[in-house]
This record gives structure tokens, sequence and C-alpha cells, in this order.
């Protein structure tokens, strides 16, 4: 008589099943050992979530074989991350998916934890036709006011793309550009490459604030990346206005009305 697997064995085999037509799942649940029913059971769970993740990527992905369908090969989602922040850039990001594109977790950047964008991060960096970054610091912020300059920082992602867009997937803004151009409300829940676009702009704007929180210590910017929480209003009144802040935007205005 064969001598069955052991449960590490069999949690094992698991991971090479993907699908639940596989005839060696039969031996599995024939299994009367609770370790076995216990492992079958998780399988069930990461199965049932890996084909809601294929249907909500499915689902994002629409658009975007609309247009390859169309013969328009190079489609440009595009997002911004850091208009509500009161110090710093905002930040915006142009990318390019390839049609063979498979990365399941990807959605808006809003919804994943900073370890899970920072993996998506590096997967599209490294599967991406193309990424292009916009930055406008916020002197160009106070002088123009955030949505232009937004506007501005879309364009120069768009612009440093080293492939030329046939088309623009944008999230919620129209830009003053001859490319052909879709925006989207919540265009980061409907489209793959705005997501993707959403990720890396939040990836590269949160580095750099990082960076700039050991520049100027004392406002939290490593964690609050800028927006207005206690830790920083804290910081705004003690230590008052540094390089980084938004003249324009009103709780670092008043504290400069006070110089």
């Amino acid at each position: 008589m064969e001598k069955p697997l052991s449960i590490m064995a069999v949690k094992e085999l698991l991971t090479t099943i993907e699908h639940p037509s596989d005839e060696r799942l039969l031996a599995l649940k024939a299994d009367t050992r609770k370790g076995v029913g216990t492992a079958l059971k998780a399988w069930e769970k990461r199965l049932e979530k890996k084909q809601l993740l294929e249907e909500n990527y499915q689902k994002m992905l629409q658009i975007e074989k609309h247009l390859w369908a169309n013969g328009i090969q190079f489609v440009a989602g595009i997002d911004e991350v850091g208009r509500g922040p009161l110090a710093g850039p905002v930040v915006t990001a142009a990318v390019i998916l390839p049609q063979d594109f498979h990365v399941l977790e990807i959605n808006d950047s809003k919804q994943l934890s900073s370890e899970k964008r920072d993996q998506l991060f590096d997967e599209i960096q490294a599967k991406a036709l193309a990424i292009g970054i916009g930055v406008k610091e916020h002197s160009v912020i106070d002088e123009v006011n955030i949505y232009q300059a937004t506007k501005l920082a879309m364009l120069e992602a768009i612009q440093k793309l080293p492939i030329a867009p046939e088309h623009l997937l944008i999230d919620a803004m129209q830009l003053p550009t001859s490319i052909p151009q879709e925006s989207l409300i919540k265009g980061d829940a409907k489209s793959l490459s705005i997501a993707a676009a959403s990720i890396v702009a939040k990836v590269t704007r949160d580095r750099m604030m990082a960076e700039y929180d050991r520049l100027y210590p004392g406002y939290g910017f490593a964690q609050n990346a800028g927006y207005g929480t206690k830790v920083h209003l804290e910081g705004l009144e003690t230590l008052g206005v540094c390089p980084i802040h938004r003249h324009s935007f009103a709780p670092v205005r008043n504290r400069l009305q006070l110089y």
C-alpha cells in the first residue's frame, strides 16, 4: 500500500495545482485527514481570490483592449499624486503597457499597502513599454495653482515617454495636446494603464517625501507625504514654514502671515 503524502507535501503539491479539474485533486479530496482538508480549503480560498483578481483585471483592461483591437498600439495611462498636500511637489506618471502584460494585483494605488505598491512598482518598471515622470515643485504650484501645475506635470510625463503615445487615458483631466485622449472619472479603478501610472506616481512621490523628511525633520513627511496631519500641523506651528511648503495653501499661508 502506497504511503500517503505528508501534510507538508500536500501543501507543496497544492501550490502546483491551478485548476479545479486537475486530476490530482481527486486523491486529495478522498484523503480524510484533517490537515489535508484544511490545506484544500486554503487552496480553494486562494483560487477564489485569484479568480476575482483575474475578473477585475480583465474588467480594467477593457478600454485598452478596445483601443488595441482598433490598431492603436501605444496607449498611455496618466495619473497624478500630491494635489492635496501642504508640502512637496505634485508628481505624475505616464505608463504604456504591452499587450501581453499580466500582473493581477494592480489596482488604484490608494487601495494597496506600501509594501505591495513597492513590489508592483518594480514589476511595472520591469515590464512596461515606456514610463514618463512629471514633477512640478511647490514654487510652480504657488505660481499657477495646483490644478494647472498638475496639467503641466502630466504634459511633462507624456513628453518624457521614450515611445510616442497614440492615445491617452487620463484620470479626471483634459490636457491641451493634439494626442487623442479620454478623461475617466475614477480612472485608476477603470483602466489598468491609469492604475499602473497611479502606482508609479505614488511610489515616486513617497520616496521623494521620505528624502525631504531627512532634509526637513519634524513635520513627519516620511509618514504623511506632506498632507496636513496632526504631526505635520504641529511641526508647522513649532518649526514654521520649511523650503518645500506650498505658500498658497491656507495652513501654510496663515502661518506665514504671523511672521
